[in-house]
């Protein structure tokens, strides 16, 4: 009777765990963004000026509520390691693509990079957000003209929820806002793509 209860006990105080990739190409601010959630929820990080670009990868859970937590996944954005972005796609429940939005010159390969993404069998139905990071600097394009350039390969998105913020991942502007339309979407979603446990 001892073991039923206690794995009733413990089966009931499991949370809902969704994968998700934080993905985009090298020096947009992926890990940056990451680390300002670890600090939102109390969790240790790393300061600005200690972040040195993802080699692989970063991983860190997040416990959003009593309920919930958030495994992410912080994919290095160099063009060598963007091959394995598909490796994870199969068991992920969500995506953030992060774009600087200070880098005129690379907005083409940033299109290109999310467009072969979201046409990925293996992301069918899975959330998608974009973020259009580095807000808070002079230099940067206007969020409408980011929106544009994701609105020409919207129609690879047919009825998935997506959705593009902005965001200074360095000082931390629009970073609950993009976890909390993240968080409903995933929530909205547990049926096709139904949580682990743990």
């Amino acid at each position: 009777m001892f073991h039923l209860a206690k794995g009733l006990y413990k089966n009931w105080n499991q949370k809902e765990q969704y994968s998700v990739l934080i993905l985009g190409l090298d020096n947009a601010g992926k890990t940056t963004f990451l680390e300002q959630l670890k600090k939102q929820y109390d969790i240790a990080s790393k300061s600005a000026d200690r972040i040195k670009p993802t080699v692989g990868q970063n991983v860190a859970i997040i416990p959003i509520n009593k309920s919930i937590n958030l495994k992410i996944w912080d994919i290095g954005g160099h063009e060598s390691l963007r091959s394995m972005w598909s490796n994870y796609y199969p068991n992920c429940h969500g995506i953030i693509f992060v774009v600087d939005s200070t880098d005129n010159l690379r907005i083409n390969e940033c299109k290109d990079a999310l467009t072969k993404l979201i046409t990925d069998d293996n992301v069918e139905g899975i959330p998608i957000l974009m973020l259009a990071n580095k807000q808070d600097r002079p230099d940067t394009m206007e969020i409408q003209d980011i929106k544009e350039i994701f609105n020409q390969i919207a129609e690879h998105f047919n009825a998935r929820d997506s959705r593009v913020l902005p965001m200074s991942a360095l000082n931390g502007d629009g970073v609950k806002d993009a976890l909390d339309w993240l968080q409903v979407r995933l929530e909205r979603n547990k049926k096709n793509r139904p949580p682990t446990r743990k």
